[in-house]
């Protein structure tokens, strides 16, 4: 299986923007004959996390609204993952979906939520997919901080996490946690002797706020074996071997 994490620019509130991103990084990695690939924690309408954004942008995944995102995607031929904000039952929830061909293959929610989630409910479950024998599952971003996450879809036979990121930070913080990251998914990597690829965004959004990345492949020994440069916008791409 071969998996494309694509490091990109930040989208608020323009999903017009953001599905033209994932068709160009679409047809950019075609001719690596990529499986599956892996955008940004809430990629779709961006990360911002207050009233009116989730009010105007939360979509409902039975919606007609979703329903033309997923025709708009059909025609890509790899397995999609991209973070949205979604609204279920009048709850909202920070969740990536799967999609291939237009068509919705499931849902995780992010269940490990930051302070600043406070207008988020908390997943439940742990969902694991197959893609040709090999079984990968979903942790987003802050989740990978906590061990029962990865341990969740590892108890499934999951060899492969994929982490949709979004850090976009204060610069103070980001300075911080640039390098931070990949250690935190390196533990959860050898711990459960799994690949862990993610995706972030990069670039700033204003005078105080930077996104450094990182993007990156992490192999079960917890190695970083590819990773696209900080404030660069690229893909990184694996290649998983049933092991």
């Amino acid at each position: 299986m071969k998996i494309a994490a694509c490091q990109t620019p930040e989208f608020i509130g323009d999903i017009n923007a953001s599905l033209s991103c994932i068709e160009s990084f679409s047809i950019d990695v075609e001719k690596h004959n990529i499986d599956l690939l892996l955008f940004p924690e809430c990629f779709l309408q961006g990360y911002l996390v207050n009233d009116e954004h989730l009010e105007q942008y939360a979509l409902d995944l039975t919606s007609s609204e979703f329903k033309v995102i997923m025709k708009r995607l059909s025609d890509i031929k790899m397995t999609l993952i991209f973070g949205v904000i979604e609204r279920s039952e009048g709850k909202f929830y920070n969740s990536a979906v799967v999609l291939k061909n237009g068509t919705l293959l499931g849902v995780y929610r992010k269940k490990h939520l930051l302070g600043g989630e406070a207008l988020f409910e908390p997943g439940l479950t742990s969902p694991v997919f197959e893609l040709k024998g090999i079984k990968y599952g979903i942790n987003i971003c802050s989740d990978t901080q906590f061990p029962d996450s990865a341990k969740a879809i590892a108890e499934q036979g999951a060899s492969v996490m994929l982490v949709p990121a979004q850090n976009m930070m204060k610069q103070e913080a980001a300075e911080v946690w640039k390098y931070k990251h990949n250690e935190i998914r390196a533990e959860r990597a050898k711990e459960n002797h799994m690949w862990v690829i993610s995706a972030d965004v990069t670039g700033r959004r204003d005078e105080l706020r930077i996104g450094y990345g990182p993007t990156a492949v992490i192999n079960p020994e917890g190695e970083v074996v590819a990773q696209v440069p900080l404030m660069e916008t690229g893909v990184v791409v694996a290649e998983i071997l049933d092991f």
